[in-house]
């Protein structure tokens, strides 16, 4: 079973990796395409910017999987106990890991459930209803990010407890 996790955790790093480097490089050719046309043309496309904000949206969110993963995100004590001795270091694991299910876990929730109940009063449920105006897409799509982020992080939080130190995942093993 723990194998299992940390085969997941590692397998949702490799493709989030993927992904957030698609979103970066969306994101570029989008703004660049509309300096061009800006500049150059005097008349730039109006779904640039979307798709621009939308990619950076995806980067973000797939980018804190990957620092989570990597444990290259701001970890909470570390100034504190950085030497870990070994009651210290629980504590401060349990501290960190609490603080993630305190923040993660309502988010998922609500991405879901909404706050009389219901699947249709959910954040992804209200965002079904709605399109992206320049690009034609229902908004759903930019918005499942939230949830999917989280998802993936509450992954490698098992992963961690699971014993995987995350640093030692190389890109050799990635690939």
């Amino acid at each position: 079973m723990r194998s299992l996790i940390i085969g997941t955790s590692n397998g949702l790093h490799w493709a989030m990796r993927r992904a957030a480097i698609f979103a970066v490089c969306l994101m570029f050719v989008t703004v660049a395409i509309q300096i061009v046309a800006r500049y150059v043309f005097a008349s730039p496309p109006i779904w640039t910017e979307d798709v621009a904000r939308y990619a950076m949206v995806w980067t973000g969110l797939l980018g804190a999987t990957l620092s989570f993963k990597t444990r290259s995100d701001a970890v909470l004590m570390e100034s504190v106990f950085p030497d870990r001795p070994s009651f210290w270091g629980f504590l401060t694991e349990a501290i960190q890991s609490a603080a993630v299910l305190i923040f993660i876990c309502p988010v998922v929730y609500f991405c879901f459930v909404g706050l009389r109940g219901g699947f249709a009063k959910g954040y992804l449920g209200r965002q079904s209803g709605l399109t992206a105006d320049t690009i034609g897409i229902q908004m759903v799509w930019i918005s499942v990010s939230v949830p999917l982020a989280m998802i993936v992080i509450l992954v490698h939080l098992a992963a961690r407890w699971a014993g995987d130190g995350g640093n030692e995942t190389s890109e050799s093993q990635l690939d």
